[in-house]
């Protein structure tokens, strides 16, 4: 296999990454390399047309789990949806007939100021407990 021997700048180009990503690879002898007169030269695999560093089916395969996740994460997110629509119907509906026996005892039991929910409503929500 044929080596081409190529610069810092110019095996970051190749490679898709920093300056700074191939120095640090160098470092950790990842990829070959040689210093000659404070230059660092790396040497990089001669990539033909037939030479593919990932195959194919590779990203597919991310890209089908990732897209999977997506519908799954969707999916959970209309059930919460749907739980909170019902959830704020039962609250309509309890509330609502306190309203219809309130209004209800009004009618039957003339009531005074300090029980009207208008009065009760003003205090402060720690005097409930008093």
């Amino acid at each position: 296999m044929e080596r081409d021997r190529v610069t810092v700048q110019e095996a970051a180009q190749r490679l898709g990454i920093s300056e700074s990503g191939v120095r640090k690879r160098v470092q950790r002898e990842q990829l070959d390399s040689t210093n000659e007169g404070g230059r660092v030269y790396v040497y990089l695999d001669t990539a033909g047309p037939e030479a593919d560093p990932v195959p194919d089916s590779v990203p597919d395969k991310y890209t089908a789990s990732l897209e999977d996740q997506v519908e799954f994460l969707r999916d959970q997110v209309r059930r919460q949806q749907e739980i909170i629509g019902q959830q704020a119907i039962s609250l309509r509906a309890l509330s609502a007939p306190e309203e219809s026996v309130t209004h209800g005892q009004q009618e039957q039991e003339p009531s005074t100021e300090a029980e009207s929910p208008v009065n009760q409503s003003s205090r402060p929500w720690w005097a409930f407990w008093r």
